[in-house]
């Protein structure tokens, strides 16, 4: 015998068990005949006044984010889309003093494959960037003080400041002179 076979008794036993008295239509059972329902309950949307009573401050606070409102007229309400500011790095300031936290080196975007050298500086606003350093080596290490400028390093995502070479600690860059022959 299978376990469905075995089951099905009992299955049966427990589901007359809840039909019966539906079906006898006890007191305790209301009717539950398709015409009964529909006449006897009425669907009805729930108003304002129920919703502010039932949520409190909640609903307060959805309706002074015009959180129900239509889509246009929130729109009209909120006005045009303001451009969002941008944030410079240096403070709309040309160039900042800062001092070298630490020496690091970024990978940059996919087609270009190479070690950019870059610095953690301390701006004099109180601010921490990380700052570019141009050219092929450098002598920074670490309470160094320099000079940074905003420019933006095209291959490395994040990199917007340029340590200036030759200012303060610093050292310029060193032209290869070349040999002759």
């Amino acid at each position: 015998m299978s376990l469905i076979t075995k089951l099905l008794p009992t299955l049966r036993n427990g589901l007359n068990r809840i039909i019966n008295p539906v079906l006898t239509q006890s007191s305790s059972f209301p009717s539950l005949s398709l015409t009964s329902l529909i006449g006897q309950t009425s669907i009805r949307p729930i108003t304002r006044e129920e919703c502010r009573v039932k949520y409190g401050k909640l609903w307060e606070r959805w309706e002074e984010k015009k959180y129900f409102m239509f889509k246009l007229q929130k729109w009209h309400d909120q006005g045009p889309i303001k451009p969002r500011r941008r944030n410079h790095p240096l403070l709309s300031n040309p160039q900042l003093r800062g001092i070298v936290i630490k020496t690091l080196i970024k990978k940059p975007k996919k087609p270009n494959s190479a070690n950019r050298k870059c610095v953690l500086v301390k701006l004099s606003t109180g601010r921490e960037v990380i700052a570019y350093v141009p050219g092929v080596g450098h002598n920074l290490q670490e309470h160094s003080v320099v000079l940074v400028r905003y420019g933006r390093t095209q291959d490395v995502p994040g990199l917007k400041i340029k340590v200036i070479r030759g200012v303060y600690d610093c050292a310029p860059l060193v032209r290869q002179s070349q040999r002759p022959g």
